[in-house]
Order: C-alpha cells, then structure tokens, then sequence
C-alpha cells in the first residue's frame, strides 16, 4: 500500500528447531489493500479509529486509561479475526502460491499482533511491578499457542505419560508458569510409577505453593516478595539435597523453578524466542521487576539466547527498543520493517491519545500521529472503495487533513454518477465550495457529451455556473425546436429558484410552465405569461416568432383570451421582429415560410382585435 518502495518486509515464523526470533524475509511486494480480508481489517478499524476520536477529554484519568486499554484489545481481536480467516483460507485453497500469499499475510498480522500487545502492556496499560510479569506472562502464553495443541495431544493419547512429547509438555507448561496444568499432566506419570511417589510429590508441592502475585488481593508487593522468596529458597534447598536425583526430568524443572539460567538456555527449543526466555527468567528471579529495569534484562536476554554469532532480527529490534520505552524507536523501525501504514497510524493515534507523543512535533508543523494518519488515508484513497473511509481520518488531522482530502477528492474517478454524487455529498458537508464546482462541471461536461440534457442541467444547477446553465438551456431548446416538445418534464416543472441562474434558464422554465398552463386549459394565464416572456425581453429574438406561434391556437379560441391591449403588444412584437428579419440573410424557402406565418398571425391578430374592442365594449356599455 505504500507507494515508495517496490518491496515488502514479512516476518514470518521460523522452523519449530529455530533458535531465533521470527526471521524477516524480503519478497515482492504484496498489495494488502487489494485482499478481501484484510479489507475487513481496515474497515473494522476504521471503526474503532472513529470512536476513540469520539472519547470525551472530561473523563477521569484512571476511567480513561481502562478505555484506552479496551480500544486496543479491540483493534487486537479484529487483527486475530483476520488471522484466523486467512489461516483457514490458506488450508483450504488448492492453488500454492495462493496459499503462499496468504501465509505471509498471517505472519505479517501475527509480528504486528505481537508488537501492539507489547505496547498495550507497557504503556497503555503501563502495569507497575507485581502486575508488569503477570501481563508478560500472558503475552507470552498468547503468542506460543503451541503448547496448548501438544498438551492436547499428550493428554487424548492411550498412555499420555508414555507419550514422547509428555516431558516437553511439562517443561513447556512450566517455562510459562502454568504451575497448576503442569501438575495435571505430571499426575500421569506418578501413577505410573508408584516407587517414586515421594519425588513427584515434591515436586507437585513445589508447584502447587509456588506465590502468585494478586494485584486484586490485599497482600502487598513486599509481603508476596518476601513469601516468594521462601519458597525459592525451598527449591533450592531440594536442589542442594539432592532430592530429585533419582529423575534427571524432575531435576531439570527443579532448575528451571530456582532460575538456572544454563538450565533455561537447554530449553531453547520450547522457549523458541528470546523474549519468551526473558519473561521465564524473570518470573523465576525477578517477579516483582519494575518496569524501569526491563531494559536491562531484556537486553542481556536477547544477547544469551542469540549467542555472540547471531544478529538480531529487525523484529527483536522492535521488541527491544519497546522493553526499552523507546516509543519513538519502535514506531520508526516498524514504520521501516512492515509493508504498510495501517499498524503505525493506528498505534501512533491511540498513544497519542493516551498522552504518550505529546513531545514528538516534526519540523515541518505536522506532529508524528498526524503525519502517519495522513500517509495511511492518502493510501486509502487509491482504492476504489476504501476512499470513503480515508475521508473520516483526514477529517481527524487538524493541521493538515483539510488540505490533503482537498488534493485527494480531485483525484477519485468520476466513474458513475452515484459514486460522484457520494463525493459530492462528502464535499457539500465540508463546505469544499470549489471541489463541489468542479465535480459538478465534470458530470455536467458528460451528461452533455452522452447528450443527457436534464442530468447535465441539474450538474450545472448544482455547481451554480450560469454559462453552462445558459448553454444547456439552449439545447434544451434547440431540442424543443427539432422535436416539438420538452424532454425531463419532472426537472423543468420543479426548477424553482434555481432558475434564475441565467436569464437563459429563467426562460426555459417559464416557457416550460406556460406549456404546462396550455395543457390545463389555463389559457388567460398561459396568455398573459406568453406575453410577458416577449414584452420584458426575456425570451431570445430567435425565438420570437416560435412564442408568437405558440400564440396562434390561443388566439383563434372561441372565447377572446388576448385583451385589446395586448393584442396590440403582439402586433408591436411582430412588426418589430419583421423588421429584424428583413435584414438578416435567409434563403427563399425560409423567407416564404416566414411569410406565411407572418400571414396566418396578422390574420390571427386582426381578427382577435376586433371581438376584443367588441367584447371590451359590450362590458363597458
């Protein structure tokens, strides 16, 4: 989606044997906007996006905070919605590179899944010591869902405790600090072996006592230290003693359980990352870590799991730059390392709600939520449906958005009137006066050239431009003059004050409406506007001789429509336009048919005049 590069940076999950975090592999450029899928993702959080700019700045911090922490997981389960559809689509589909795209769609959705929980954690929910590991560990547990489908499986085999999978379940089970699946499993093998009971009830009373920080409980964080380091201190007195000897598995947990870190480190396999091994380390030496020390630990995590010889991968330099509360670092490198803006304006925007960027401002005005909002709506914009919601972030860009939806609404294909008239709407709520004038002109420029007079007469109403207006109302009438009656009646009889754009259009609907009165059998009132189009110069001279044949059926009525006086005013209209023609160039046929007309009218006329005089003269007798 991002115009400036030809490539994609995908994070994808290495091997189950890996060692190391997620690789970053560079492969072709993948357009997301494209995909029907990740479609939903970007309408579901526009959503989202629209209602945190709705939230009141008068609510309570502490009130404010649990929402924010509630609009986050919303984004997050619209991101595993879409995880999950993909994942089923690439089992499903026969087609390999098909499967293929969509696989490295879900490893992208699963980087950014990982990094925004991470950022929920540490600075939105910005849990103190005691709740900080428990977060971590939930994380972590989240995005190693891998024990749970072995636990599984170990668990609905005929012997689970015979199962070559049962100890790495359990070691697994620990390494996560689910002490209590842990000891399930674990009671698999006791049964079994009845002479090393005494061991494996040890050990289940080491996991069973292991404390568990309750921040909704009433012990505080001293007396849960103070508790848990009696407990360590008995773990490592069986280590010391020897006590579970007689089982080299039972030993290895043992170790795990005091922190050994060069047990840890035997167990990178089930770990497979070294933030996994991070939060494993501190929740057996550290489990009251303060977020302030996280970088320390995080740091050295990373550099024992990798070994000297491995580089880290663009996404553990995320990781580690967010345990490091480098905001700023981890919206740049992602920015750098994901293939479009979707993660980082929707992260960066939700931050800055919670006060989080407030000291960021770019040179050039704009601040860094503002500047990556743009460049995700300015993407929006090419898509053919996905524009209409680019318009609601630009609406949220104080500084700049007005400026951009301004230069981007020009560049939307006009492709159907419908769709035109819905970017219209979206200028017309705006008051964008001159884009508003410039889809109007465009539309009305079509319609006239697919010789769609009334679609091209309410455009040019629309856009308030006389000269179209005038120009569309003589092919109106042009068209009038070839045919002998009026096209789009429902526009012309509904024109209202909008006829008074030119004097062209005025005239159209006025003669529009004299028709309309004929044909009610209105006649003294078709008669009296019939005269009046002529008398205040309305009507163009071209026309004259058309109105006075119109005038023609009125005139020879059974009943004297025409007063003696203006009767006298068509005569004066009829010399006048006589005289006119005598000087213009016309050929013999028109002359003659002009005659004739000119004939049948002055008979008309004359004989209207006298019943006129007669009946004017009877009424006043």
């Amino acid at each position: 989606m991002r115009q400036t590069t030809d490539y994609k940076c995908l994070c994808s999950r290495s091997g189950p044997r890996s060692a190391s975090s997620p690789l970053l592999h560079m492969v072709r450029r993948d357009e997301d906007i494209c995909s029907p899928i990740l479609r939903k993702l970007f309408n579901e959080s526009h959503l989202i996006f629209v209602g945190l700019q709705k939230l009141k700045e008068d609510v309570p911090s502490k009130n404010k905070k649990s929402q924010f922490v509630s609009v986050s997981k919303n984004y997050r389960s619209v991101i595993r919605a879409c995880m999950e559809e993909l994942q089923q689509n690439a089992v499903s589909t026969r087609e390999g590179s098909l499967a293929s795209q969509y696989g490295d769609q879900v490893s992208i959705l699963l980087a950014i899944e990982l990094i925004w929980n991470l950022c929920e954690v540490l600075f939105i929910d910005a849990a103190p010591a005691g709740s900080l590991l428990l977060l971590l560990l939930d994380w972590v547990r989240l995005h190693k869902s891998d024990v749970d489908t072995r636990a599984r499986e170990v668990l609905q085999s005929e012997s689970p405790a015979l199962h070559h999978s049962y100890w790495d379940v359990v070691i697994s089970l620990v390494l996560q600090g689910r002490t209590d699946e842990a000891r399930q499993v674990l009671s698999k093998q006791a049964s079994l072996r009845a002479e090393s009971s005494s061991v494996f009830k040890r050990m289940d009373g080491l996991l069973q006592t292991m404390p568990i920080f309750n921040p909704a409980g009433t012990q505080t964080l001293t007396e849960f230290d103070v508790k848990w380091r009696h407990w360590h201190e008995e773990c490592d007195r069986c280590l010391q003693d020897n006590t579970f000897a007689s089982s080299r598995q039972l030993e290895t947990i043992c170790k795990i359980l005091v922190g050994d870190e060069d047990t840890l480190l035997e167990q990178k396999e089930l770990l497979s990352t070294w933030y996994h091994f991070l939060v494993t380390r501190l929740l057996f030496t550290h489990p009251t870590i303060k977020p302030p020390d996280l970088h320390y630990y995080a740091q050295s995590s990373m550099n024992m799991f990798l070994g000297p010889r491995a580089s880290p991968e663009p996404l553990d330099i995320i990781l580690l730059s967010a345990f490091e509360f480098d905001l700023h670092q981890v919206i740049k490198d992602c920015s750098i390392a994901l293939n479009n803006w979707w993660f980082v304006a929707h992260l960066t925007d939700l931050l800055d709600h919670c006060k989080l960027l407030q000291s960021h401002n770019l040179h050039f005005g704009s601040n860094l939520r503002e500047f990556l909002v743009l460049e995700y709506a300015s993407g929006l914009f090419t898509h053919h449906s996905l524009w209409q919601l680019a318009v609601d972030y630009f609406d949220h860009c104080p500084e700049f958005g007005r400026v951009y939806l301004e230069l981007q609404i020009e560049r939307v294909p006009l492709d159907t009137e419908r769709k035109a008239i819905k970017v219209l709407r979206i200028c017309e709520d705006r008051q964008m006066s001159e884009q508003v004038r410039s889809i109007c002109k465009i539309m009305a420029k079509r319609a006239l050239r697919n010789n769609r007079l009334g679609s091209a007469l309410s455009w040019s109403i629309r856009a308030k431009d006389a000269a179209f207006a005038t120009l569309i109302s003589e092919r109106f009438l042009q068209d009038y003059s070839n045919k002998g009656s009026f096209t789009d009646l429902d526009l012309l009889d509904n024109l209202g004050p909008a006829m008074l754009l030119s004097d062209r259009l005025t005239f159209l609907g006025k003669y529009r409406e004299f028709h309309r009165l004929y044909g009610e059998k209105r006649f003294s009132e078709a008669a009296r506007l019939l005269l009046s189009l002529m008398t205040a110069k309305i009507a163009p001279r071209s026309l004259w001789m058309t109105l006075l044949t119109d005038a023609l059926p009125l005139l020879e009525q059974k009943e004297v429509i025409f007063s003696v006086d203006q009767t006298y005013e068509l005569m004066s209209c009829l010399e006048e336009l006589n005289l006119d023609s005598k000087d213009s160039n016309q050929t013999d046929q028109d002359e003659d048919i002009e005659s004739t007309k000119t004939e049948l009218l002055r008979l008309a006329l004359a004989r209207n005049l006298a019943m006129a005089i007669v009946k004017e003269g009877t009424i006043e007798t």
